[in-house]
């Protein structure tokens, strides 16, 4: 293998600031989290998907309204690829208008636009509005529940299983506090413009207005997401985002014993991992990282780089001994097809290890070279 180092080009200031850092940060003590009275619970970084702290977070549990996250989810990826609009006008099904369980009181056989039954779902907890949603989208709760699991299983959430689009007991609904971490991230990640409506304090529909369920949007403003759910088998359960200082975290609480509990245990995740840890952006997809040397080419050298966004997640004043280094599986022969992976990008952590990496590839395509240039690269490799 061929190793080389590499360095942060992205983030110069920030080495220039580690310069000027006292060297008593390097030694930050981190306690341990925080002792957390759920069935399952889990504390990420978002930008890296570091996992911070958790408990049991492959526990298959019940949901409860935490499925809504899910449905939310399929929704908006059914408006970006055109077969719905915010402005489509659904019409009210018996079905839908019976739901039991928290409602936005839409009534049977009016139509309620698709951007009224979002809010319905995300702010006000409706489980008509869940059914509505998945009856405009599918036809039927069962069809649409087919396509959540769809979802679920690209997003790699392999230990879930959604049967409606409410979070309404059901034995065969289960997911876990990982996976629930897994759709929240990708919906803040693909779906900014409609993750915002998370942070509504109460929405009014039908003349009858209701607050958020999320206590902490009012008690921490960095708190900006994202869903409760309770039912007497699931708990009362929190997935809670913040964002303070350009570091965002997820954490997630299923399974305590009152309102009251979830909220507290959620914020105290949230403070430990925002006072005890640090984010930050190592490289940018598609960016040229390294230009290695390329035998036999057409060209001398090609540029490399990866694939997805690269952040990482450490403890306080640990930033200045991240090391990240190339490593090739062998010397680059033309031809190379852009796009091709060449190597690996690793990332360490002294005294950690290796704390994040990503395939290494080819940022354009190098044609095989001439005669020539094949048999002088030839001699060339063979003194090598």
């Amino acid at each position: 293998m061929i190793y080389a180092t590499l360095r942060y080009p992205s983030i110069f200031w920030l080495l220039l600031l580690c310069i000027w850092l006292p060297a008593a940060s390097a030694n930050t003590i981190i306690p341990q989290p925080p002792q957390v009275a759920a069935e399952g619970w889990l504390l990420i970084d978002f930008a890296s998907e570091t996992v911070l702290a958790e408990q049991n977070a492959d526990s298959p549990l019940e949901p409860a309204s935490l499925t809504k996250i899910m449905t939310a989810y399929v929704v908006f990826r059914e408006i970006r690829e055109g077969n719905i609009s915010l402005e489509d006008r659904v019409l009210v099904s018996e079905k839908a208008w019976k739901t039991p369980g928290s409602r936005m009181f839409i009534e049977v056989d009016t139509r309620v636009t698709v951007r009224d039954l979002l809010h319905g779902l995300m702010i006000q907890s409706g489980n008509d509005a869940a059914v509505a949603l998945a009856e405009h989208i599918a036809g039927t709760e069962g069809a649409f529940a087919q396509l959540m699991n769809s979802h679920a299983a690209r997003l790699g959430m392999t230990a879930s299983n959604f049967t409606n689009a409410s979070g309404l007991p059901h034995p065969n609904l289960y997911t876990t506090p990982r996976d629930i971490v897994r759709v929240t991230a990708a919906m803040i990640r693909e779906f900014p413009e409609f993750y915002q409506w998370y942070s509504q304090r109460e929405y009014t529909y039908n003349n009858i207005t209701q607050q958020n369920r999320n206590l902490l949007l009012w008690r921490d403003e960095s708190v900006d997401g994202v869903k409760t759910g309770h039912t007497e088998a699931a708990g009362y359960c929190l997935v809670t985002s913040a964002q303070r200082d350009g570091m965002r975290l997820i954490s997630v609480v299923m399974g305590t014993e009152s309102v009251a509990v979830r909220t507290r245990v959620s914020l105290s995740l949230l403070n430990y991992g925002f006072r005890f840890f640090e984010s930050y952006a190592l490289y940018n997809a598609n960016a040229p990282l390294q230009q290695l040397r390329v035998w036999k080419g057409a060209q001398p050298s090609v540029a490399v780089g990866i694939e997805r966004d690269l952040s990482v997640a450490v403890p306080r004043g640990q930033f200045r001994n991240i090391e990240s280094n190339t490593v090739l599986n062998t010397e680059l022969t033309a031809p190379i097809a852009q796009g091709e992976q060449v190597g690996e990008l690793k990332v360490t952590l002294a005294g950690v290890g290796e704390i994040a990496s990503r395939p290494l590839i080819a940022l354009d395509s190098v044609a095989e070279g001439g005669i020539w240039q094949r048999a002088k690269d030839g001699i060339l490799l063979y003194f090598q």
